[in-house]
């Protein structure tokens, strides 16, 4: 269900020519692997025998001792059947010598992939040894042929993908087959691997750990795959240089977790991966799928993968950075292009921007956005023309906040009280006005849409919305109140980042005076404030008691549209990444919350306005999103309810 697989990266302390030593001590990680609860453990380039032999690799002596050592970890592996291990070794096939990795599991060898891209400069005499792939006169090799106990056939070529038990699909690849223009793992992701392992021996120089990192974070991204690189450690022979330990695991180009040290040797890094996002990743992405070269399959048993993803790190907050200057440097960008949009929109059309200012979080980074947009179009702040409209609920505190950040902003401040036209539009309908039904909360956003619509129409503007996509996606607005406008800067923007960005932009020099009362809105509650307030005039309607918190349900809205995952994932993901926060019968009524209203509020998001799109989640009609208004969640939320 949670399509998790847990990989390691081992890398021994090799000693050059020493097979023995070399395969207790590989045995010795394999254990390890397996008490970590390993799917898959991942050895260097020719770590039986050592990347640096030399012409040591012509003796027979070592080549018989390497495949002696494979005999033994072969039947080493038959303890411990989940886990699939993949090591290097020189092996001869067909006369010819190939520099190899070989995928092994419950005491069979599955098969054997040579290395292609021999190099053969500087201090590489790889060609001197070794025949590439491309040499192959065979698609398989019978394993008593290659001294491997047993009498059966193991398929041989670089055009192999592993099966494992549950479907999940391995392609393997050697060293400097990632550094050509057409990587192995680039056909082999095309024709369906998910999982790209890279046995390497890298040595190290200046600046290459860093090359090498976004190589691989590189490949990861272009392929949609996850790739795991094993490099070897420092006891190679250092005869001409050191090699370096450098070990990586990347999921669609980010770096899931790479070894501390610079320069290491023996030791195991252990990661889970997401086999359930390459998938969603590649249903999307079109572009990873073909039939450049054929493949063939090896089956590598029934075991299914065992990984439970809880090394797998989660963030709560999916739509937000975790370190401040990441997290300064991504809000600063979003709003940049939130600017940038609301800026061509009125040069296009030559129109003042209209916005209804409630002293909330929302109406507040949309005033923000457009006073930077008349600032950056060289037209006067006062082209933007704030409307607070206060009524029956609104507070002292919000009141307040409102007319203070128009006043420093210096825009056009105008305050148009809309009660008594609440109060007769309620008396037109014959609605009770001390009933505080939907019709009460609603009579008061479609007011303050009418009179945003008709005086933009009278000083020629547009009206900016300030609707945000937490919203949008709980339906969280009043249809054609304030889920209308001409242009709806927050559209893309969830709640959760909402918050940091004013805070980033109250510290930004163009907004220095209004930065106290930007910290002032920062601590207010959220809330529509459509019900009167309390006794003492505090706010009395907060939304989070009424929809939900705003973090779950940006947390369900980031893994159900961002990778499609199940609910019952979702639901497994979010106890864990809020473990201290909510117990498990809070989420899943939170997660009920969120799919009732996801589906049944479409109808508002098949005809919302233009909006910048500035993340990779957004529920524009015209773009990202495009559901049916009828469309029914009965499967989802049956699902949720059996959890």
């Amino acid at each position: 269900m949670l399509d998790y697989i847990r990989i390691a990266c081992a890398v021994p302390a090799v000693r050059v020519g020493d097979t023995e030593q070399n395969t207790r001590d590989i045995c010795d990680k394999i254990a390890e692997a397996e008490n970590a609860g390993c799917d898959l453990v991942v050895f260097p380039e020719l770590a039986l025998t050592g990347y640096t032999c030399g012409d040591l690799f012509f003796q027979e002596t070592l080549l018989n001792a390497a495949v002696a050592g494979l005999n033994e970890i072969c039947k080493y592996t038959e303890k411990f059947p989940a886990l699939h291990v993949a090591v290097g070794l020189p092996l001869v096939i067909g006369g010819q010598m190939y520099n190899c990795g070989v995928l092994l599991s419950g005491g069979k060898v599955h098969g054997i992939v040579p290395k292609t891209y021999l190099p053969n400069y500087k201090e590489f005499y790889e060609r001197r040894w070794f025949s590439s792939s491309e040499d192959l006169c065979q698609k398989q090799v019978n394993a008593r042929e290659l001294g491997v106990a047993g009498n059966y056939e193991i398929p041989v070529g670089r055009d192999l993908i592993f099966m494992l038990g549950d479907g999940t699909r391995i392609g393997m690849e050697i060293c400097e087959d990632l550094w050509t223009p057409l990587p192995p793992s680039t056909l082999l992701a095309l024709n369906g691997a998910e999982v790209i392992v890279n046995l390497s021996a890298s040595p190290e120089t200046v600046g290459k750990r860093a090359d090498r990192r976004e190589l691989v974070k590189h490949q990861s991204a272009v392929c949609n795959c996850i790739y795991a690189y094993t490099s070897s450690g420092y006891t190679e022979s250092t005869q001409d240089m050191v090699f370096s330990g450098h070990s990586i695991i990347a999921e669609t180009g980010a770096v899931l977790t790479e070894n501390s040290q610079e320069l290491q040797t023996d030791y195991l890094l252990v990661q889970d991966a997401d086999i359930g996002c390459v998938r969603s990743e590649r249903r999307l992405n079109k572009c990873v799928h073909g039939k450049m070269e054929s493949v063939r399959t090896a089956d590598c048993g029934s075991k299914p993968l065992r990984s439970d993803g809880s090394l797998y790190k989660l963030n709560k907050l999916p739509f937000i950075p975790q370190t401040k200057q990441a997290r300064t440097e991504h809000c600063n960008s979003v709003f940049n292009l939130q600017v940038t949009g609301l800026a061509q929109r009125l040069k296009t059309i030559g129109a003042k921007a209209v916005i209804g200012i409630s002293g909330g979080l929302d109406s507040t980074l949309a005033l923000l956005v457009a006073v930077e947009a008349m600032r950056r179009l060289g037209r006067p702040i006062s082209d933007v023309c704030g409307i607070t409209m206060p009524c029956f609920g609104t507070s002292d505190r919000t009141y307040r906040n409102a007319w203070a950040l128009m006043e420093k902003l210096g825009i056009t401040c105008k305050e148009i009280s809309i009660k008594d036209a609440v109060n007769t539009h309620f008396r037109d309908i014959d609605h009770d006005p001390n009933a505080f039904d939907t019709t009460y909360e609603n009579a008061q956003a479609r007011e303050r849409t009418q009179i945003l619509m008709d005086y933009a129409g009278q000083v020629g503007g547009i009206v900016v919305g300030t609707g945000d996509l937490s919203e949008l996606a709980l339906g969280w607005c009043t249809y054609n109140g304030d889920h209308m406008s001409m242009y709806g800067v927050n559209a893309s923007v969830p709640k959760t980042l909402i918050r940091w960005m004013i805070a980033a932009i109250a510290e930004s020099p163009q907004f220095a005076l209004a930065k106290d009362v930007l910290l002032d809105i920062l601590d207010t509650p959220i809330s529509p404030e459509l019900l009167p307030p309390d006794e003492t005039g505090k706010i009395s309607q907060q939304t989070e008691d009424l929809v939900g918190p705003y973090a779950l349900h940006d947390f369900f809205l980031y893994y159900a549209l961002r990778y499609a995952y199940a609910p019952a994932k979702i639901y497994a993901l979010a106890c864990r990444a809020f473990r201290d926060d909510f117990d498990g019968e809070t989420v899943k009524k939170w997660l009920k919350v969120f799919y009732r209203r996801f589906f049944s509020q479409q109808f508002k998001r098949s005809c919302m306005p233009d909006g910048v799109k500035v993340g990779n989640v957004s529920l524009s009609p015209r773009g990202d999103w495009r559901m049916p208004s009828d469309a029914t969640g009965r499967i989802w939320l049956a699902e949720v309810e059996r959890i």
